[in-house]
């Protein structure tokens, strides 16, 4: 597996990493969830080995480390802290508190949407309009996961990923968090995708009833989540 990815790891990506991770302005803390006792567990190498990769890339903080900082989890030593952050399937890279997160390898396209993440949270920006912002702040006070149903293949699917992700990073500024977003690895979790009876990609489930084919709009998504919350 990890031959098959041996292409993330060049010094054309690490340079591209490091150009796309310098406008950090403080730490992120990034949550990888594996399971070394799994022998089914294809990815989990492999996205460990590439989140390490990541976190080399950042500028370096006041402690002299990265600014990005990435803490392991293991299934077979650290079964509390997939309890914590309610994470059932491997591998998952979570942020936020596990409010933001991949089931499944955030590998191609989804990178992007992974780097673009990092940053916002760094900077504390999600880059919403005002008005989806306020929406968030005054009018989503319900429940609402989203999942995201995406491929490494998929040059939309990153664009959802995201869009999703600062709505759950907004609703956590506003000391709520209570909008998990989870972008789901289609190939990896077929059972998930046959659930919704994905055919194409992106496909957005909003609290396990399929909303959007394709990215949805800002305001149309924000709309949707509020009609939906529980």
């Amino acid at each position: 597996m990890e031959e098959e990815y041996a292409e993330l790891f060049t010094e054309e990506v690490k340079n591209a990493l490091v150009d796309a991770l310098r406008d950090m302005k403080g730490e992120v803390e990034a949550h990888v969830f594996i399971d070394s006792s799994n022998p089914n567990c294809q990815y989990c190498g492999v996205t460990e080995k590439f989140m390490e990769f990541v976190r080399q890339a950042p500028p370096k903080g006041q402690d002299g480390d990265y600014l990005l900082k990435v803490k392991v989890h293991d299934l077979a030593k650290d079964k509390e802290s997939f309890k914590k952050y309610e994470v059932s399937r491997v591998p998952t890279v979570a942020f936020l508190e596990g409010k933001i997160r991949w089931t499944g390898a955030p590998l191609g396209e989804e990178i992007r949407a992974l780097v673009e993440t990092i940053v916002r949270l760094s900077q504390g920006e999600s880059g919403l309009s005002p008005e989806t912002v306020n929406a968030i702040r005054e009018k989503l006070n319900g429940k609402v996961k989203v999942e995201v149903m995406v491929t490494p293949s998929c040059p939309y699917c990153p664009y959802a990923a995201l869009l999703a992700h600062m709505v759950a990073y907004e609703a956590c500024k506003a000391e709520k968090c209570n909008v998990i977003s989870d972008v789901v690895e289609s190939y990896e979790n077929p059972d998930i995708a046959e659930k919704y009876q994905v055919m194409s990609v992106p496909t957005v489930a909003v609290n396990e009833s399929v909303e959007f084919i394709g990215v949805p709009q800002e305001e149309n998504f924000l709309n949707t989540l509020l009609e939906k919350q529980m």
